[in-house]
């Protein structure tokens, strides 16, 4: 199991450029710790998390960085002109000297992000599934065509080419389409902090039946914070839970509201859940057995590819001294865990 990073470029202080360099830090942090991968959300229109611009932000990680990969977690393209993308991703490989990872969603409960990219959300999943089909022929072929209900175009080439001779692709997805589209596709899965375990194992279970190769990439993100105590953890990641709590069932309460698609159903715990207690049990949130403990569960459940953590302080200070000891006291345990314990 890979370690990564996942970054949401969280404003706590209401300082766009200080929220900007502590992400850095952070970043850099993971990669003198040995982390594989760090991994960038995109969200737009938000007072809380300053990452719409994702591919500026990694083109500026690619610069200070050297060995830590680079994840799009993920691009969400129905907001995107998928030729766009293409060209954005292969010269953004060619910068970061082919440490990038491609990750795509849909979008999230955020209706102000479908408004005003004008992208109903009962369109999102099929525009984000054609736009990835005309994306990976971008990327790779020339003289592409392509006649879309969404996209089009008609003889195209890209340049540059991406360094990568194939970029690894994850797709954010609990989707029956989706989860067929990845399978098709050999992509890995990707399942965000909200994610239910039972969620997440429903959908690399759908994966494999269709698949036996791909799932094993699985990235998970999980809010994180390593305390001294299970009372420090919690009380230091509570905050941050509390506020990411209340965010999005504002967010969803709105998308049931002003849905017109009768089978749009609430959100619940064996789904997505937003309950604070919920998050707390299903994040790596804890001491150092007790974080230990659900990796493990994790491991056991999903068989993962990688843990994205998500450091979950409004204080960096302590963010970086949870990161240092995962990495002392939890990293070493679960990497050598015994396959019959796994």
């Amino acid at each position: 199991m890979k370690t990564g990073l996942f970054c949401n470029y969280d404003n706590h202080n209401q300082d766009a450029r200080r929220a900007i360099f502590e992400q850095v830090a952070l970043v850099q942090q993971a990669e003198s710790l040995g982390f594989e991968e760090a991994w960038l959300s995109e969200h737009h229109f938000s007072e809380f998390n300053l990452s719409p611009s994702m591919l500026v932000l990694m083109a500026h990680l690619a610069g200070l960085t050297s060995t830590i990969q680079l994840g799009t977690a993920a691009v969400l393209l129905p907001f995107h002109n998928p030729i766009r993308v293409a060209e954005d991703i292969a010269t953004l490989d060619n910068l970061c000297n082919g440490r990038l990872l491609f990750g795509v969603a849909k979008g999230g409960p955020f209706p102000q992000q479908n408004k005003h990219f004008a992208t109903p959300m009962g369109q999102s999943r099929a525009r984000m599934l054609e736009a990835m089909a005309l994306i990976q022929k971008l990327l790779y072929e020339t003289d592409v065509s392509f006649n879309g209900q969404y996209y089009q175009c008609d003889r195209l080439t890209v340049y540059p080419k991406p360094l990568q001779r194939q970029i690894p692709v994850y797709v954010a997805t609990g989707g029956d389409d989706g989860i067929e589209f990845a399978a098709q596709h050999s992509f890995a899965l990707m399942g965000g902090p909200p994610f239910s375990l039972e969620r997440l194992k429903n959908t690399v279970a759908k994966y494999r039946a269709l698949n036996s190769s791909g799932s094993e990439k699985l990235v998970l993100a999980r809010f994180f914070y390593v305390g001294k105590t299970d009372h420090e953890a919690v009380s230091e990641a509570l905050p941050f839970i509390r506020q990411f709590s209340q965010k999005m069932k504002a967010n969803s309460a709105q998308v049931m509201q002003n849905s017109t698609n009768p089978d749009q159903k609430p959100f619940d715990r064996t789904n997505i859940c937003f309950d604070e207690d919920y998050l707390i049990e299903n994040s790596i949130i804890g001491d150092v057995a007790t974080c230990r403990d659900k990796i493990k569960k994790f491991q056991d459940e999903l068989n993962l590819g990688t843990l994205a953590l998500k450091p979950s302080s409004f204080n960096l200070q302590k963010n970086l001294e949870s990161l240092q000891r995962y990495n002392q006291e939890v990293r070493s345990y679960v990497q050598i865990l015994p396959a019959s314990t796994r």
